[in-house]
């Protein structure tokens, strides 16, 4: 291998090195994150068994989407992956919710 070849290799080497380690610190933000945010709707599950509340609120899950979908659309994230990731934490949401309640 040459010389420009063996500092083009390096060169990618380093960029997905850094790459990789963005990607990690972004992976623990998001656990982070939704460790946050199930505490607040473990809350949530709370307050409605408590008060005899259903557990899915289905306008609100539909306005979440809407607006999920809307800042996909600003952060150039497909808008249907985020609808489907929104729609499969707020399965979980609701399973959790249920548990409250039995």
């Amino acid at each position: 291998m040459t010389d420009a070849a063996n500092d083009d290799a390096a060169r990618a080497a380093a960029l997905l090195r850094e790459h990789r380690e963005s990607i990690d610190r972004l992976d623990a933000i998001l656990v982070y994150t939704l460790g946050e945010r199930f505490k607040h709707t473990q809350a949530v599950g709370k307050l409605k068994a408590e008060h005899d509340l259903p557990p899915s609120d289905p306008a609100r899950e539909a306005l979440q989407i809407a607006r999920l979908e809307d800042l996909a659309k600003k952060a150039d994230l497909d808008p249907e992956f985020a609808k489907a990731f929104l729609n499969f934490i707020i399965e979980e949401v609701i399973r959790h919710h249920k548990k409250h309640q039995e």
